[in-house]
């Protein structure tokens, strides 16, 4: 008999929150949400809480604790607010699955109780990795905890790889559709809006993850997660543009035989495999066929244009907190570009004073990853603020 889980859902208000929900929805022999998280959308994240009728939820931010509790006072659902609650949600014994969707650096420590715990993990926050990718695949192995990757690239590899032997592979080929400015000259990019950043071809996405696309920020960590998740060197990881992304990620191995994971750009695929795994849904969210696409074209990444992944690269290769110094900067150069403070190319000149500027630790523990983050946060900050 097929395993029902117990979710506790972060990020429910999300691209990949709702999608999640809509699988849940269509699964309630395989699962039962239990909890649901949301940052600030409160109105959404009261109605999942009525619709699957959940027993607690977590607003992150303060602000709509009084609306969001107002909003299920007839209901007998927990109102919790704030980083501890939503620790605390992934941690209780009716919860089995913890799908991880937040955006950023908030999601490594719910992960790390997660693990703690002993509780299945699908993955959707690569900053969890990409920040403590050696504290937290350390954990897991020593509590016997499998993380499943919700990335598509990532799904892509995992399936790839199922049924092979590790030692048989010479190389996982991560693709990369180019984001929405992948035909904007190199010349161009200090002069798009975020407007236009935000206009990906292929992916419904969130706006963080989309402007990361746009910067190929968001490749340069999964060339980081792809290292963490698979036991893979930095030399191992290769990335090649793929402006239809219909394949996934691909891997080689050392016979010459090259296998490849396709499918339509729909997160709803990795979501449940993530979710059922090792099982598979029964049928497609969006039906595939070989004829829509009578041609798939690879080509090399302009590393002038997208310097973002060589410091991805440069960040795994240097290990300790470079990473976690990266992705802080980078969020915080993001969020300026959306609130239109800065131009987009000031995004990689603030992720690279962060890189000059901050404290570097080798070996960090997870509360040296904490300061790190936070003094980067405000190296990014002071020279976004400089630029005007």
């Amino acid at each position: 008999m097929a395993q029902h889980y117990r979710i506790a859902l972060l990020g429910a208000t999300g691209s990949i929150g709702v999608q999640t929900l809509d699988i849940i929805r269509r699964m309630p022999e395989r699962f039962t949400l239990v909890a649901a998280v949301a940052q600030s959308r409160w109105q959404e994240l009261a109605k999942v809480a009525r619709e699957f009728g959940v027993r607690r939820v977590v607003i992150g931010d303060a602000r709509y604790e009084a609306v969001l509790r107002e909003a299920l006072a007839d209901t007998h659902v927990e109102v919790l607010v704030g980083s501890e609650a939503i620790e605390h949600v992934v941690s209780t014994e009716d919860v089995d699955m913890v799908v991880n969707a937040l955006v950023g650096y908030a999601g490594l420590h719910p992960t790390l109780r997660a693990i703690d715990c002993g509780k299945r993990i699908a993955l959707a926050n690569k900053e969890t990795l990409v920040v403590a990718g050696d504290i937290v695949m350390a954990a897991a192995r020593a509590k016997g905890v499998e993380i499943l990757p919700i990335d598509s690239e990532h799904s892509a590899i995992k399936q790839c790889l199922e049924g092979e032997k590790r030692e048989n592979v010479r190389n996982l080929i991560i693709t990369c559709s180019g984001g929405s400015l992948r035909d904007v000259p190199r010349e161009c990019l200090a002069d798009i809006t975020p407007h236009e950043a935000l206009q990906h071809p292929q992916w419904n996405m969130g706006a963080k993850i989309t402007i990361d696309s746009a910067t190929l920020v968001n490749k340069g960590f999964e060339v980081i997660e792809a290292r963490w998740l698979f036991d893979m060197s930095p030399e191992q990881i290769k990335v090649v543009i793929h402006p239809q992304a219909i394949v996934h990620s691909m891997v080689e191995f050392r016979d010459g035989a090259v296998k490849a994971q396709l499918g339509t750009a729909d997160m709803h695929t990795p979501i449940s495999y993530a979710l059922l795994y090792p099982d598979r849904a029964s049928e497609a969210n969006t039906p595939f066929s070989m004829l829509d696409y009578p041609m798939l074209t690879f080509s090399d990444v302009d590393r002038e244009k997208y310097p973002a992944l060589d410091i991805a690269y440069d960040c795994l290769h240097r290990g300790g907190t470079a990473p976690c110094t990266m992705n802080a900067a980078n969020e915080v150069a993001v969020a300026a570009f959306l609130a239109e403070q800065c131009r987009l190319t000031d995004i990689v000149a603030t992720i690279r004073h962060a890189l000059q500027h901050a404290t570097f630790v080798e070996r960090p523990t997870i509360e040296e990853y904490d300061r790190v983050d936070a003094e980067a946060r405000e190296l990014a900050r002071r020279f976004i603020e400089g630029l005007h």
